[in-house]
């Protein structure tokens, strides 16, 4: 998938505001923000949504949960934070490289989904 923009992104083709990286993950800020805090988590290797995971991506994965947590507080997410991965058409997934959103800010956020 060298054409997909978040590979792109990792490997330093397209500008980021990187806020972490490591062998297995890459963090940067949303371009377009849904709260004062908004990271975006991606494994470095390819895997177009949560439902393409196997059992090859747990140490990439297991990388990407525990880092997320060290982003968010290091973003000033000391208070608490949202994580999202939207998956597939239905869960909204806007581009089909794996990433968690990570949101927060120092007043809570909205609900997740309009009744």
């Amino acid at each position: 998938m060298s054409e997909c923009i978040f590979c792109r992104i990792a490997r330093g083709e397209i500008p980021s505001k990187k806020v972490y990286e490591d062998e297995h993950v890459f963090a940067f800020h949303d371009i377009n923000p849904a709260a004062p805090v908004h990271v975006l988590v991606i494994p470095k290797v390819h895997v177009d949504s949560m439902a393409q995971l196997g059992e090859e991506h747990e140490a990439a994965m297991g990388r990407l949960m525990v880092a997320a947590g060290r982003i968010a507080r290091e973003q000033g997410c000391t208070d608490g934070f949202r994580t999202i991965v939207n998956t597939g058409r239905v869960g909204l997934q806007e581009v089909y490289h794996l990433h968690l959103h990570i949101l927060g800010g120092p007043n809570p956020l909205p609900p997740m989904l309009k009744h």
